[in-house]
């Protein structure tokens, strides 16, 4: 499988903030551009459900056979939407068997955080 990396989101210092907070100063256009496929990514009803439950699931990961439960949805609608996740950079996954397990990157977690943050709340 192979996934889209977001430049912005996977700078070459991991230590280092992708961008200041927006209440900082703005982004730039190419900031911008960058960003804005994850956070299309995340607009999605389904897609925001399932990014919560991977983050909420008992040891950071979980089985797509217990994603699909949770929607009615079909699996291919599921598995579509958790390929835009991981092309977005915002979640990995790996095959165990017939299963697929899912967690979240946290570097890219992290660094939206950041964008984020209040400029007070950053300092």
């Amino acid at each position: 499988m192979s996934k889209k990396e977001l430049p912005l989101l996977q700078p070459a210092d991991p230590a280092a903030p992708c961008c200041s907070p927006l209440a900082r100063e703005p982004l730039s256009g190419a900031e911008a551009a960058t960003l804005a496929p994850v956070f299309k990514a995340l607009a999605d009803p389904v897609r925001l459900r399932l990014f919560s439950l991977i983050a909420s699931s008992a040891g950071g990961q979980a089985c797509v056979c217990d994603l699909t439960v949770a929607f009615e949805v079909s699996q291919p609608t599921i598995s579509h939407h958790l390929r835009v996740l991981r092309e977005a950079g915002l979640v990995d996954c790996e095959r165990r068997g017939t299963w697929v397990y899912y967690w979240l990157l946290p570097n890219a977690l992290a660094r939206l955080s950041a964008l984020l943050t209040p400029a007070a709340a950053a300092a």
